[in-house]
């Protein structure tokens, strides 16, 4: 994998990373775009670069998180089945479910549950006054939520965004909860994956890895302050219909 490689999938990971349209699933499919070969540093890379896309949304919320530990009480909560179900599927998510079909698969079946989810929550008013005053149950929902997204094309963003809506929020709650939510997350992810991984990261390899997190870190931050103006203004439908027509696309492009 070269520059130009490692700069276009930076650029989809934090485009895509807090969209409900699977930043790992158009990660694989653009790598299979490209002919890029799937290999262990290619899979690390893919999930080690999240970290860039995560530090801007720590940033972004820093001052949430200095008002008070109730919102570290919530979102630990909900990552607690994540955590658990992550632990025991690593290996066979990773060694049999990371391949474009299906990240197709999922991106037409997720498009068609947001479209459905859209049409049912339009100038829908939340229920909780704000994220720290989520019940406890709520937020272990979200949590099982999240773990489809285990799934290559099911978006945690998605996922997640889902989950919130069904229990009481509105849409921008929903997506800001998502948003804090992936900090633990994907901290934990990305950490056990390196964890985990027998590479060995030559030189080279360490500087695509950097540039990887500094043009991730810089296309989320953009991408996360369209998103919430898109999302109060449009839904969450034409996110749908994306999904779909790429999912069907991506899978005529291969057969």
């Amino acid at each position: 994998m070269g520059i130009l490689e490692t700069i276009i999938l930076s650029i989809i990971e934090g485009l895509t990373e807090f969209l409900p349209i699977s930043s790992t699933g158009h990660m694989i499919l653009a790598s299979a775009a490209m002919n890029i070969h799937e290999n262990e540093f290619v899979k690390t890379f893919e999930i080690a670069i999240q970290l860039g896309a995560i530090m801007a949304i720590a940033l972004m919320y820093i001052k949430r998180f200095l008002q008070g530990i109730e919102i570290y009480i919530k979102l630990t909560v909900a990552f607690i089945p994540t955590a658990v179900v992550g632990l025991l599927a690593y290996k066979i998510i990773k060694e049999y479910l990371f391949n474009p079909v299906v990240v197709s698969v999922s991106l037409i079946i997720g498009g068609i549950i947001l479209i459905l989810i859209d049409n049912k929550i339009s100038n829908k008013e939340s229920k909780t006054l704000s994220l720290e005053k989520i019940p406890y149950k709520n937020a272990f929902f979200i949590g099982l939520m999240q773990c489809l997204s285990m799934i290559p094309g099911t978006s945690r963003a998605a996922a997640t965004i889902i989950g919130g809506v069904v229990n009481g929020l509105d849409k921008k709650q929903a997506t800001e909860f998502s948003f804090l939510l992936a900090i633990p997350t994907m901290f934990a992810a990305t950490g056990y994956d390196l964890l985990k991984t027998p590479v060995s990261f030559s030189s080279n390899e360490i500087i695509l890895l950097a540039i990887g997190l500094v043009i991730a870190f810089i296309s989320a931050w953009f991408a996360v302050k369209i998103f919430l103006k898109v999302v109060e203004l449009y839904g969450f439908k034409h996110f749908g219909y994306y999904r779909i027509i790429l999912g069907i696309a991506f899978l005529i492009f291969m057969y």
